[in-house]
């Protein structure tokens, strides 16, 4: 399933003016489900109009259809399909622009040789001016070796660019803060932190992106303890970061304390744990843990070390079984797993007022559809429903927060901290079921959440 409208095509037809075929044109789009936002006159002709027709579709078979439907009617030909997302990414997303002109020798003598090498010495003789000086203190290095890329998996770095180019645009956009892609040819853990560390010393921040578990866990711990600048993995901590930021306002709707709830957590990778992780943070007790075996419990035999600690740390009461047998009672399902894993029948069996937050994209763990019925406060990772989920509320002011003071890690307190400003900016008067998270687009979320971490880095005696 693809987001409704994710797909945004413009086509360009030669029509015959002696034939009126607007009609049915939009009789054959309408046919294949598709839906025209657009029509544009490119040329007009004595016996020729050329139009460009924006059409948007929700699969790809789709666009074949119409292409086929339209090429059959008479005094109608295609020209050309655009792909509008394409066309976005033609050339790239990102350039790089000076932000001081160059226009007599005057200039250049400062900003190049000889004027230059005066800041290469101060910097040489104390390397923590190359923070107010370069670049550094205000960029960041989005990191990724290309091996699980959104849902599609392994595709390798080349095709992990655009993923990261589209970060770094977020980044700059709604942080302020200058990103850069970096993706690496390599999947060896060793070798991708020497390379990490190879570049850091131009960049005030490391986030890395869409690296495969168990090896991100590994690549992020090595380089906090080696760096002396923020690494954080964002699939790991910005979506823990934003589920509980979720989470805290949901739990006001359902007049419930988050320290009494029972959580099931479905799909124990990356997210999962470290959602646990920041729900124990926040002082949650009862966590039990399900991915395709069943509930993680203390005493059985994992190969995974990750599996190991977690069954350690988790289902106080050791509770065994399918989710279907743990989520008996629960306040609380998170999904962060695959599709269609929970059913209405398991949200049935919930406590009272269930919270579910179905993160599987783009299609959920059980659809919103089947489970409102049934649930006090539904989210989701997809944008066309209510309650969105996504990491873009998290990682630009966390680390615009981080860079303003210097930090030298990302920590739990600074973690949290974001997480309680992203859920403040939901007032009192705004908050509903259908409103427990504030938009990626919402001007207060940034501040809030820099102003906040920068306070809990301080606290921490991360700062420099």
């Amino acid at each position: 399933m693809q987001l409704k409208g994710s797909l945004s095509i413009i086509i360009r037809l030669e029509i015959k003016k002696s034939n009126k075929m607007f009609g049915q044109i939009a009789t054959v789009v309408n046919n294949a489900e598709g839906d025209i936002i657009a029509i544009d006159v490119i040329k007009e002709e004595k016996n020729i109009t050329i139009r460009d027709i924006t059409v948007n579709v929700q699969e790809e078979n789709q666009i074949d259809n119409i292409i086929k439907e339209i090429n059959l009617l008479p005094g109608v030909s295609t020209i050309h399909v655009s792909d509008r997302t394409f066309l976005v990414h033609l050339g790239g997303k990102l350039e790089t622009t000076p932000r001081l002109p160059v226009k007599n020798r005057d200039d250049l003598s400062r900003v190049y040789t000889p004027g230059v090498a005066r800041i290469c010495l101060a910097i040489s003789e104390d390397k923590s001016l190359a923070h107010s000086l370069t670049i550094k203190r205000n960029t960041v290095a989005v990191v990724s070796d290309g091996s699980a890329v959104l849902g599609l998996g392994n595709i390798g770095p080349e095709a992990a660019m655009p993923v990261m180019e589209g970060k770094a645009v977020l980044f700059k956009q709604l942080g302020n803060v200058n990103a850069f892609p970096i993706c690496l040819d390599s999947q060896d853990t060793d070798e991708i932190v020497k390379m990490i560390k190879g570049i850091a010393p131009s960049f005030g921040g490391i986030n890395l992106e869409d690296i495969a578990s168990p090896r991100c866990f590994e690549i992020e711990q090595k380089l906090t303890e080696e760096l002396d600048i923020p690494v954080f993995h964002d699939d790991q901590h910005g979506t823990a970061v934003v589920i509980l930021a979720g989470l805290l306002n949901a739990i006001k709707i359902v007049q419930k304390r988050l320290e009494d709830c029972k959580v099931i957590i479905c799909g124990i990778g990356a997210a999962g744990i470290a959602c646990t992780k920041m729900l124990q943070s926040a002082g949650v007790q009862n966590i039990i843990g399900v991915d395709r075996d069943g509930a993680l419990v203390k005493g059985k035999n994992y190969k995974n070390d990750k599996w190991k600690w977690y069954a350690n740390n988790t289902n106080p009461n050791f509770e065994v079984g399918s989710l279907s047998d743990v989520i008996i009672d629960a306040d609380i399902f998170i999904g962060v797993s695959a599709p269609g894993v929970l059913q209405v029948s398991d949200i049935k069996n919930m406590g009272k007022d269930p919270i579910v937050f179905a993160m599987a994209n783009p299609t959920p763990e059980i659809l919103p559809e089947e489970a409102e019925p049934y649930v006090r406060v539904l989210a989701t990772g997809r944008s066309d429903y209510p309650n969105q989920i996504n990491n873009v509320l998290c990682f630009p002011g966390i680390f615009r927060g981080a860079l303003d003071v210097k930090a030298s890690k990302i920590t739990e307190k600074m973690k949290l901290a974001a997480a309680h400003a992203i859920s403040n900016v939901v007032t009192e008067e705004e908050l509903n079921p259908n409103y427990i998270i504030p938009s990626v687009f919402n001007e207060k979320v940034v501040e809030n959440v820099r102003k906040a971490v920068a306070h809990a880095a301080y606290q921490s005696g991360v700062t420099k």
